[in-house]
């Protein structure tokens, strides 16, 4: 594991060649340790695809498994490796090639409980070898700075390491596993859900082709066409529109500060986060109004150095801009997550705000409670588990979305914000600063809650 103790020069040798600047100066309990230099994929540069990273298919699809896969999403591609290593056959159907699935710029904080999992998995090397370990964050407003120590309140600590990074892990154990991923998959049905005997349909390639299962494991995300499957007199959905974007931008530069950092300022909201020493995200608070179009390089690293605590911002140094993307800032669940044969994983259910690092974690919550009920019923003949998903899944993605829309609520400038609603905000980030307690629980919930 990386540790948070001081760097010593062959950390900061690495830092320097991989971005071909200086480290950021470094004191306290700061700095970085590497054991080996990070190095910037080409799943980090959208558009640039290697040899190695074209899909390698079977040809030959199964016409039956024990549980049919639909979106080859890092839930999706979990949830299969953890069936493969439970000796439960099962098969990817994925609408999309590998080079789009491994170009999407995604989550980067890791819980604690994420990690272990991933480690469970057999993905733990790389993780361990080029993860940053995270013991706290900073938190900011226009009059200075606290520390959340997450070792100190809660006893865990989060990882950053990209989504990507993740997705490129399960693709090459997946491979070694032998498991089918039929990408390109477009067309897709899904019959059956109800009589126990559930089909999925789907075109690849010119040809239809249909699996047969016993279970259909729904991680096809928000736009997806599992959700839909579940009658519309059944469902119940719960949304949340914040009225404003995130605009994130991933720069080839060494991260401003060697722990994530939160800014509530009267100019908006930013978030200054890495993905490696030498790959840094940054985030800006911006109207549903603004394009990307609207925000060059320039007026965003201005932006951004006017947002962040001063003696931070003097160190930003700007680089290559690799990607930039607005996103809207909302939550959704919808309930509940099975039906029939079908059992919903990831945002295929539920998005959660982007401010608590909860979306690719609760997906991966959602696979540790759905690979537990499927090898229960598979091999034990109980259904007790299964019967139970929907609901004890839920109750961990209902704190996560508490937690997740109180720390958007507290950092953010809201439209249409009062003067009333402006000082409850001010007294609320005043109480998390100044009691341990509010540290305690901020600090659980953000490392992550217990399975």
């Amino acid at each position: 594991r990386r540790s948070q103790k001081a760097p010593d020069m062959v950390g900061v040798k690495h830092w320097s060649f991989c971005c071909h600047q200086q480290a950021p100066p470094v004191s306290g309990h700061s700095g970085w340790t590497f054991r080996s230099k990070p190095r910037l994929t080409d799943a980090d540069q959208p558009g640039r695809v290697n040899a190695d990273d074209q899909m390698t298919t079977n040809e030959r699809l199964p016409t039956r498994v024990q549980v049919a896969i639909v979106g080859g999403g890092p839930a999706g591609l979990l949830l299969a490796r953890k069936l493969s290593r439970s000796d439960i056959d099962c098969a990817i159907i994925e609408r999309h090639s590998r080079q789009y699935v491994m170009s999407r710029i995604r989550a980067g904080v890791l819980e604690q409980g994420s990690v272990d999992q991933l480690r469970e998995a057999g993905l733990g090397a790389r993780i361990d070898e080029e993860g940053l370990v995270h013991e706290g964050c900073e938190i900011a407003d226009d009059e200075g700075s606290f520390r959340l120590d997450f070792l100190d309140l809660a006893s865990k600590t989060v990882t950053v390491y990209g989504q990507t990074e993740v997705t490129r892990d399960l693709y090459s154990a997946l491979e070694d596993d032998g498991v089918v991923i039929a990408d390109n998959s477009g067309g897709v049905e899904i019959d059956g859900i109800e009589s126990g005997r559930p089909v999925i349909a789907f075109q690849r390639r010119g040809r239809d082709h249909a699996i047969k299962c016993d279970f259909v494991a729904g991680c096809d995300g928000f736009h997806g066409v599992s959700r839909n499957c579940i009658p519309e007199h059944v469902r119940t959905t719960y949304e949340r529109s914040f009225g404003f974007g995130w605009l994130g931008m991933l720069s080839e530069s060494p991260p401003v500060n060697h722990e994530l950092v939160y800014c509530r300022s009267g100019r908006g909201f930013a978030l200054a986060s890495m993905r490696s020493p030498c790959l840094s995200r940054y985030y800006l608070q911006v109207p549903l109004s603004d394009r990307v179009e609207d925000w060059d390089d320039d007026r965003f690293w201005k932006e951004l150095a006017l947002r962040i605590p001063v003696e931070i911002s003097h160190r930003l140094q700007p680089g290559r801009t690799v990607e930039k993307s607005i996103t809207p800032i909302r939550s959704f669940v919808s309930e509940p997550m099975s039906w029939g044969w079908l059992f919903l994983c990831g945002d295929s259910s539920h998005i959660v705000p982007p401010t608590g690092a909860k979306g690719l974690n609760l997906a991966l919550s959602d696979v540790h409670y759905l690979h537990a009920a499927l090898v229960r019923r598979i091999h034990g003949g109980d259904d007790e588990l299964l019967n139970g998903y929907s609901q004890t899944a839920l109750a961990r993605v209902w704190k996560s979305m508490r937690f997740s829309w109180w720390m958007t609520n507290l950092l953010h400038l809201h439209p249409g914000m009062e003067a009333f609603e402006q000082r409850v905000q001010d007294a609320e980030f005043a109480q998390l600063r100044d009691t341990r307690l509010a540290r305690q629980i901020a600090a659980e919930n953000y490392t992550g809650l217990g399975y």
